[in-house]
């Protein structure tokens, strides 16, 4: 009989709460609830204590080349996009079959994971509905593999701003946002996004909605000022964005606005907003307003770097993060994820440091920082740094990042809520989601036992063609 409780032993480890890497921690964990029962420092090893003494089932990640940490939170994610270099934004809503998109998203589940993620903050399914619910649920019930979800299902729009932008009038295409207009229909679409399951509120607070006065990919022979091509100018007025944060505030789920300017991204904050997403671009110098509105209402910008390392507007991008860094502005780790490959999540946080973040205050953005985006207590878990009580998500780096920039890509262990994925740089099997057949103890027995089917939820069995996750179940026959 395994032990109902196991303990994790470190040489270093990192707390994101006093943001400091401590020696000779242990954590003890609950086998069946998955969280963490107690955080103890273990006496020095020049101390009179006897050594320590590794019990069945314990993990032993000492080391001097092992960092233990909690899970890292991506707090800006796309699970059913892959990286635009493989084939443009446009062309996967329009064109994927839902079930490719399906199939790779369970594949970045499982890359996501692997690299330690433990959480994911899913910020629109990009023209598949409520798909991301669905996946969410799976990977709750342990279908697949993946980090924890916390999804938007559909972004809000107003009318005529994201959408699949086509020439042709006839040609009809999925939607690709929830869209609505005016106080009243917001209000309207926030209850709808709740009611499909939504665990938090997106929407646009700006975007590029002019793409149709001079529509690409054709040239023109006379060209605007690049000013006039298609800018990124608000897409909500003021009382509409009030009214987002009011309706999810009723429904206790936290917003994310996208802006890609400063202007609209300082409309957000002043609404009340949990999340700030991207804002590459101070066109009308309103960085600071921007700033201001955000530190007075408590709002935390996800900058998103690893995207705006993909456009021109990279180096300005970097220096606004470290001048909003300067200034209290609170920051949660997340790339964007999808507009480049799941697994390689880490890159965020490598160019968060490259701007000039330091090291400590990066890794509390990925942890801490991240659970306080997905919502804090209003998400329904704790997660995201040691107590008693939080989720028993735990990962180890082979390699200090102080010593190391490149000890984010190096994840050699990866537990999610208090279950082994990957030890020793190796993924561990699932097994348990595979029928096993049932040990026999005698298997000369002269009368056969009757074998039963029925599924996880020790219903009782049912003639249907479709019985998930089957295993056998041994019984006595009553005849």
């Amino acid at each position: 009989m395994p032990r109902k409780t196991f303990t994790l032993h470190s040489s270093l480890l990192f707390d994101p709460k006093k943001k400091a890497f401590i020696p000779n921690v242990s954590i003890e964990i609950n086998r069946a609830t998955g969280a963490i029962i107690k955080v103890y420092t273990r006496p020095s090893s020049s101390s009179s204590e006897p050594v320590l003494t590794l019990l069945p089932g314990d993990i032993d990640l000492r080391g001097s080349n092992k960092l233990v940490m909690p899970g890292f939170v991506d707090s800006h994610t796309h699970i059913f996009l892959h990286a635009y270099t493989e084939r443009g934004a446009t062309e996967q809503m329009r064109d994927e079959s839902p079930v490719e998109r399906t199939v790779r998203a369970t594949h970045h589940a499982r890359a996501a994971l692997l690299a330690g993620y433990t959480t994911y903050r899913d910020l629109g399914t990009e023209s598949l509905g409520s798909a991301d619910a669905s996946l969410r649920d799976c990977i709750n019930r342990n279908l697949t593999p993946g980090p924890r979800m916390f999804v938007a299902t559909e972004a809000l729009a107003s009318s005529g701003s994201y959408e699949i932008r086509r020439e042709n009038p006839y040609l009809t295409v999925p939607r690709a946002s929830d869209t609505a207009d005016g106080v009243d229909g917001v209000r309207a679409a926030v209850r709808r996004r709740v009611g499909a399951g939504a665990d938090l509120i997106k929407f646009y607070a700006d975007y590029r909605r002019k793409a149709m006065r001079f529509p690409r990919p054709q040239g023109l022979a006379f060209p605007p000022a690049p000013r006039a091509l298609n800018p990124a100018v608000p897409g909500y007025a003021q009382d509409e964005m009030d009214a987002i944060v009011r309706e999810a505030d009723l429904a206790d789920v936290p917003v994310a606005a996208h802006a890609g300017e400063t202007r609209a991204a300082a409309m957000a904050a002043r609404a009340g907003v949990t999340t700030v997403e991207h804002v590459f671009e101070d066109t009308h110098g309103e960085l600071e307003d921007m700033l201001t509105a955000m530190v007075a209402n408590k709002v935390i910008w996800v900058p998103t770097l690893a995207t705006a390392a993909q456009t021109p507007y990279f180096a300005a991008a970097k220096a606004r993060v470290k001048r909003a860094h300067e200034a209290g502005v609170r920051l949660a780790a997340g790339g964007d994820t999808g507009t480049f490959n799941h697994g390689l999540n880490a890159r965020e946080m490598e160019l968060l440091i490259e701007a000039g973040i330091p090291v400590a205050d990066v890794l509390e953005a990925c942890t801490v920082g991240g659970w306080e985006a997905c919502g804090g207590d209003r998400c329904g878990f704790r997660f995201g740094w040691f107590e008693a009580g939080n989720r028993a998500d735990i990962i180890a780096l082979d390699a200090d990042l102080r010593l190391d920039r490149k000890a984010l890509r190096k994840v050699g262990f990866v537990m999610k809520d208090g279950r082994v994925w990957k030890q020793d740089g190796r993924a561990v099997e699932d097994v348990d989601r595979i029928p096993q057949w049932p040990d026999s103890d005698n298997d000369d027995e002269e009368e056969e036992e009757e074998e039963e089917w029925t599924d996880l939820s020790g219903a009782e069995p049912r003639m249907a063609m479709s019985v998930p996750l089957p295993v056998l179940r041994e019984s006595k026959s009553a005849f």
